[in-house]
Parts: C-alpha cells; sequence; structure tokens
C-alpha cells in the first residue's frame, strides 16, 4: 500500500503516489454517505518529553484535488505558489499538546501526512510542484537535526485508513487507532516496552553496516534508523548486501517454478515464475508470458521500485508486490508459493531486510510497515473504518 518517497526535493505529488493504494481500496461500494467532512484527530502526549511539540496536517484536498493544508478546525488552506529555488512555505504548525495531555484537531478528507516534531517547528519549502517533504537522508536537509516523525491517511466517503509509517525511517515512537462506526476502537504501531531503544540496540549488533543507518543530533542524541533504501543511498549500506540471496533465489527458479497467487481472494489467479536467460519470466494459467522481472538489486528490493516497479494494474503490480515482499522478508527459497502467510517464516534467512525484522520484533502486535509493500498479507500497520467517529494518534514513550 505504500511508495517510496523521492530523493530531497520532492514535491507534495509524490504524496498522491505514496497513498495512491489506499484510495484505491475505498471502492465505490465501499462509500458511506455518513463519513463526515471532518472527523476528530486526538493526539495524546505520552512520550515523557518537556519540550513543545508541533503538529502539522499536510496533503492532497480530495475535495478539490489542491495541495495544502489544514488548521485545528480541519479547514483546508491551499499552498501559494512555490519557486525555484524552494521558497519558505507558511507556518502550517498547530500547538500539540503538553506532556500527558490531550489536544484534538479536526481531519479533513484528505490523502496525507500528519507530522509532528518535538522543540522545533519543521521547515517546509514549496516549489513549482507543491510542497518539499523532508528528506533527513541529505545531510543538507533543514530538518535533518530535528526530532520528528509522521503518519499518514486517507480520509474520504469510503472511510479511514490511517496507519504508522517506518518504510523512510523510524524514529520518536508512535501509535495510531480508529473508533469504529459501531463505538468500538481498534488501534496499532504501538512499541513492546522498550522497543524504541531495543531497535537501534539490534541495528548496531547486526553486521554488514546496519548500525550505520542510525542518526545522530551533534550532540549525540539518536534522532532516528533511515530505512535501508535510504541507507544505501547515504552509501551506510553496501549495495551488495542482498546480492547473495539474490543470486540463490535466481539459481532456484532456473530449475523450479515459483507461483504466485497476488489476490486473496482470486485463489484461482495464480502466475508462474522461471528464470531463463538471466530474466524471471511470468506466465499465466494458458502458458502466455504476462510480465518479466530483471535480477533486481538491493535498491529496487527496499524500495520496491525500478527493476521491481509496480504499476497500478491487475497483472505486473500485484505479482511485483509479491516479489518485493518476499525478498524484504527472505521467504522466496523457503516457499516456492507465494505469498507466504505466515510470519513465523519471515526474516529467517542470514541475508534479508534486518531492519523490517527488527522493527516488527519490537512492535506489541507484530505489525508495522517496515517496507513499501508490508501490507501483503496484511501484516502492517494500519487501522480502517468505514464509517469512523474518530481517530487517534498516541506519542510514545522514547524508551
Amino acid at each position: 500500500m505504500l511508495r517510496r518517497f523521492k530523493h530531497p526535493l520532492t514535491a507534495m505529488a509524490a504524496a498522491g503516489a505514496l497513498l495512491g493504494t489506499l484510495l484505491s481500496w475505498a471502492a465505490p461500494g465501499e462509500a458511506d454517505a455518513a463519513v463526515p467532512a471532518t472527523i476528530p484527530v486526538q493526539i495524546k502526549n505520552s512520550s515523557g518529553r518537556g519540550e513543545p511539540v508541533y503538529i502539522y496536517n499536510l496533503g492532497t484536498s480530495l475535495t478539490t484535488g489542491q495541495q495544502g493544508w489544514a488548521d485545528a478546525n480541519g479547514t483546508f488552506h491551499p499552498w501559494p505558489a512555490g519557486g525555484v529555488p524552494p521558497t519558505p512555505a507558511p507556518d502550517a504548525s498547530i500547538a500539540g499538546p503538553a506532556p500527558g495531555q490531550t489536544k484534538t484537531i479536526r481531519m479533513p478528507k484528505f490523502s496525507g501526512r500528519i507530522y509532528f516534531s518535538y522543540g522545533r517547528k519543521l521547515d517546509f519549502r514549496l516549489t513549482t510542484g507543491g510542497l518539499v517533504q523532508p528528506a533527513v537522508q541529505n545531510p543538507s536537509d533543514p530538518n535533518r537535526n530535528i526530532l520528528f516523525n509522521w503518519s499518514e491517511y486517507t480520509l474520504n466517503d469510503g472511510g479511514l485508513w490511517l496507519n504508522s509509517t517506518q518504510v523512510d525511517m523510524f524514529s520518536v515512537p508512535y501509535s495510531v487507532g480508529v473508533q469504529r462506526g459501531d463505538g468500538s476502537t481498534v488501534n496499532t504501531g504501538r512499541l513492546k516496552a522498550g522497543g524504541y531503544n531495543a531497535v537501534y540496540a539490534a541495528l548496531r549488533a547486526q553486521p554488514g553496516g546496519w548500525g550505520n543507518l542510525i542518526q545522530t543530533a551533534p550532540d549525540g542524541t539518536v534522532l532516528r534508523a533511515l530505512s535501508p533504501g535510504h541507507g544505501l543511498e547515504t552509501g551506510g549500506l553496501p549495495a551488495s548486501v542482498l546480492s547473495d540471496y539474490v543470486n540463490r533465489v535466481w539459481q532456484k527458479y532456473s530449475t523450479t517454478t515459483l507461483t504466485v497467487t497476488p489476490f486473496a481472494d482470486q485463489p484461482n489467479t495464480k502466475y508462474y515464475g522461471r528464470v531463463s536467460g538471466n530474466v524471471m519470466h511470468f506466465t499465466n494459467s494458458s502458458g502466455a508470458v504476462v510480465t518479466s522481472f530483471q535480477k533486481p538489486d538491493a535498491d529496487s528490493i527496499f524500495r520496491c521500485h525500478k527493476l521491481l516497479d509496480a504499476p497500478n494494474d491487475a497483472v505486473r503490480g500485484p505479482i511485483s508486490r509479491t516479489l518485493c515482499a518476499g525478498f524484504n522478508r527472505s521467504t522466496l527459497l523457503t516457499n516456492p508459493n507465494q505469498p507466504d502467510p505466515s510470519s513465523a517464516n519471515f526474516y529467517k534467512d542470514s541475508v534479508t531486510n534486518h531492519y523490517s525484522r527488527i522493527i516488527h520484533s519490537q512492535t506489541a502486535d507484530g505489525k508495522a510497515y517496515g517496507f513499501a509493500f508490508d501490507d501483503v498479507g496484511h501484516h502492517e500497520s494500519l487501522v480502517h473504518d468505514g464509517n469512523p467517529r474518530q481517530a487517534y494518534l498516541t506519542l510514545d514513550p522514547l524508551s
């Protein structure tokens, strides 16, 4: 469901791509006319930190298609025109709750993000294509030394989809929730007790450069861990980090067939992969080749793009999503029928996405967005309801 963010000066238009699959979940048949124009979001500060918190609600209006921000009342404000170089954006910050307190804002029908930062406001800029997202893998990004994170959501006539995400980075912890139309509440994204520090400790202990994903402030305070795709970009991880596993997969499926059943509700829709001439070709039940994949590199796997591009179509995209999940979870050698449904089988190979493995191991319910298609098999940290009463975002302790 989640897509990658692009590098430093990518405009807010990327958020439309990133959340495009969220919108596709809301099929017309799911629409509920009772979904109001805005719903309340209860933000609770359980971080234990004393500095001010700043909240931002940024995205694309699903009413007008404009990019902009919402104030605390849920009123939409379009961004003014940007420039080259990017110009400062209007201050869209909302004063967040004090320690131990709760603040309620309103969420409009958006496809976007709720950012929150500690101690300092975020520095947003506007270019000709829209909003420049923070890209802290770039050492010159003005937000590099700010402690912050974000949640992603879509609210439309089909309901609310709200998640916690580590697709780009792991940083200050938070959990999300929704009160459903029947009054019940569901939550996800919370770490185990001690899980925040445990993630960093495990990354440092993992051989192969995984500790290099961790970024610190000038005073040595830990700020975040970059996702491995960004780790490749910064040189923290070697480009060959997944090569051994990829080579073994390609060798296996030169003599064995990989069966992909990409839709859980369509068990008879299957595609069959076999490597020939160093290319994995997929055929349908009639034997016709429907799509092919070059041997992917680590960047293609970690970010689920390039050689594992996943267009929003009925064939290549679903197969690519499944391959991406299988590579990140290292299940392709142990199970020729993908996706592997059991999380007990994930990350067992010594060559795997250790970043995602470690984060999943430290979440209370085992759910996370450790990579872009972690929703394959529903292992993602997402809450959804077709008729939400309110949403929740809890800033959890840094421990």
